[in-house]
């Protein structure tokens, strides 16, 4: 049990060490890539990796995501539904949400 909950603590560990968002010229991070960041974090970190390099979902940093999926609205609706063996986040997340994670993966981890 105590080796269990080491993992589960290890493993939110690295879901928070995902990249930060860029700070606007405001000296402020995007609202809406930070809060991609923390959905990504929770969410999607454990199988994209924390800063998108792949594990058991396919990579995503290094402007993978955004030549599988060149059109934004493809890869929310990929999120949204699921496919393979990820789940769907469809009612799990709304749609600024689904959005907000889409536009991280995009715009952070490239």
């Amino acid at each position: 049990m105590f080796v269990v909950c080491i993992l589960i603590l290890l493993g939110g560990a690295c879901a928070t060490g995902s990249p930060e968002a860029p700070l606007g010229s405001d000296g402020q991070p995007d609202p809406v890539l930070d809060a991609g960041r923390e959905i990504y974090g929770s969410r999607c970190a454990r199988c994209h990796g924390s800063s998108g390099g792949g594990g058991t979902g396919p990579k995503l940093d290094a402007g993978a995501v955004v030549e599988a999926y060149p059109d934004i609205a493809d890869q929310i609706q990929i999120i949204s539904a699921g496919k393979n063996g990820m789940p769907s986040f469809a009612g799990a997340l709304s749609d600024d949400q689904l959005e907000a994670v889409a536009r991280y993966t995009r715009e952070v981890l490239r």
